[in-house]
């Protein structure tokens, strides 16, 4: 059995060369790769004597040679392949391990200057992946140090597996599809027409082709509706701290409407540094809170619209205990997350397995003392269309109460200002027209989804008085501008004092005066948070 290796990445490669020799593998190899086994007292043969064509163009030309691909391409179970190979002294390569240069590494640099990304792009190990996942009926092929142990242990076993041969062979192709994506990710942004600091060229948030990597998680049950098939995928490389890092400690498996709602709620809750409760229903939240634990965030959460939370979604920024775990269990939850649990809270979970518990880490997006912590690390949203698809920067955008541009006589109060911050940062994750009425770091009322910002405000205090809350003293966020002075006189009129929207209006001024007329203190952002 004879190995080709030749890797960038060397990590654990001179123990795994060492297994495979004590198997009485015959080792090939390129390089650094055949200078560091060496170097280890392996018995190695360079590929050079293989070729009997020296390594050339600093490296560029070294295993482009019949007697490497003929190796690797031939089929062992036909004799006029195995001829061909006898005829012209080319022995078999039956196992390759091969990673590539790194491309990826090299471009995520600052500073990476072009000549530098086109060096690191591979050419003759894509090529010798191929040709191994190819014929892998007869050829493994190895591309991940992670590969390296449990196929050691078939080897040692015996023989690998036609499945684990084929699942190799999958691998491979899916590390040279993204591969490739990457590099044309890097090259379609290259804007020569604009300058790019210390070397770098310029690069366009937008390439001229976008190529999507997505690794399957699981299949699901069904879609949004059960005659609908779905599956989750994750990012290639997934931010930390989102909902596919996540880890289900207990519960029925997640369904696709779980998933999508999870994602709001704790989009939504990660934003807060104080302990916060997010509770969703039908991708919108119906309940937010702060609180000194996570406990009181959770009760006042709850008590803006106890109807709607009834099966709904809920997310803590903070690790859940015991008391808090008892006061959510008290009601039918579908999907509960936190960075942690105690073993107290997990315990009283026990008693209801239906519920759906997950752990996501945010230590790696939490920066103590840091107000821009919950910026998050997502870079970029996307949403399908008929044959299309729409790409944007992520709503990022975080406010400080020293952006906030008071247009009204009369000055919030620094309490009111405290709302009018937490009544926006709850609007950003409403679905537009949204309308959000919140007091005492609680919301009171959440008109979500409407047609028209009135019907909007409407529904917003019609929640608050099915919920007992008195909107009196309230604090109202309007994700977009008031196009005319109605909606701000129906938020007012149910108890409305201070008032956060975007402006931007051609009826601004029209509006600044209702403020003023009604007696209630108005800030501008000029910012927007559409959510469609």
């Amino acid at each position: 059995m004879n190995a080709l290796i030749s890797v960038s990445d060397k990590t654990g490669i001179v123990e795994f060369a060492r297994a495979l020799h004590a198997l009485g593998v015959k080792l090939l190899s390129t390089g650094g790769t055949a200078k560091l086994l060496a170097e280890q007292g392996l018995p190695v043969t360079e590929v050079a004597e293989v070729t009997q064509f020296p390594e050339m163009l600093d490296g560029r030309v070294k295993t482009l040679h019949p007697n490497v691909h003929g190796g690797l391409l031939a089929r062992r179970d036909l004799p006029e392949h195995m001829a061909a190979l006898a005829a012209h002294g080319i022995g078999t390569i039956d196992l390759l391990v091969v990673n590539l240069y790194p491309f990826e590494a090299t471009v995520a640099r600052p500073g990476c200057t072009l000549a530098d990304a086109i060096e690191n792009i591979d050419i003759g190990g894509p090529a010798m992946v191929r040709s191994a996942a190819k014929n892998w009926n007869h050829v493994a092929v190895l591309t991940d140090a992670a590969q390296y142990a449990p196929v050691l242990a078939e080897l040692r076993a015996g023989k690998l597996s036609d499945k684990t041969r084929f699942a190799l062979a999958v691998a491979a192709f899916n590390r040279i599809s993204d591969y490739d994506g990457a590099i044309s990710d890097y090259l379609s942004a290259i804007d020569f027409d604009a300058a790019g600091a210390g070397g770098a060229p310029a690069r366009s948030l937008f390439p001229s082709q976008s190529n999507g990597r997505f690794v399957k998680l699981q299949d699901l049950r069904y879609g949004e509706n059960a005659h609908q098939q779905a599956a989750l995928y994750r990012d290639l490389h997934p931010a930390p701290g989102t909902i596919v890092t996540g880890v289900q400690l207990q519960g029925k498996e997640l369904s696709y409407n779980n998933i999508a709602d999870a994602d709001a709620a704790w989009e939504c809750v990660k934003q807060f540094e104080a302990p916060a409760c997010v509770i969703v229903k039908h991708a919108n939240p119906c309940g937010v809170a702060l609180g000194a634990d996570a406990a009181e965030a959770y009760g006042k959460a709850f008590k803006t619209d106890p109807t709607s939370a009834f099966g709904g979604i809920i997310a803590f920024n903070v690790p859940v205990d015991g008391a808090a775990a008892e006061q959510v269990a008290k009601q039918f939850v579908e999907v509960l997350m936190a960075p942690d649990f105690t073993p107290e809270a997990l315990a009283v979970f026990k008693a209801k397995q239906n519920v759906r518990v997950l752990r996501i880490d945010l230590s790696a997006v939490r920066r103590d003392g840091d107000t821009d912590w919950a910026r998050g690390l997502n870079a970029m949203d996307a949403k399908r269309i008929g044959s299309g698809l729409l790409m944007q920067t992520a709503d990022n955008h975080v406010l400080r109460a020293a952006d906030l541009k008071v247009v009204t006589k009369l000055q919030p109060t620094p309490q009111q200002i405290d709302d009018l911050m937490f009544a926006w940062a709850v609007a950003k994750f409403v679905k537009s027209n949204a309308i959000v009425f919140c007091r005492g770091g609680m919301t009171m009322g959440v008109g979500a989804g409407q047609m028209s910002r009135l019907d909007s405000a409407r529904i917003a205090s019609i929640k608050a008085e099915h919920a007992g809350l008195s909107l009196q003293g309230s604090a109202v966020a309007s994700d977009a501008f008031f196009p005319f002075r109605d909606g701000l006189d129906v938020v007012i009129d149910h108890g409305a004092a201070c008032v956060i929207q975007p402006g931007g209006s051609m009826r601004d001024q029209e509006v600044i005066d209702a403020a003023d007329e009604r007696g209630v203190a108005m800030v501008f952002t000029g910012v927007r948070h559409f959510r469609h």
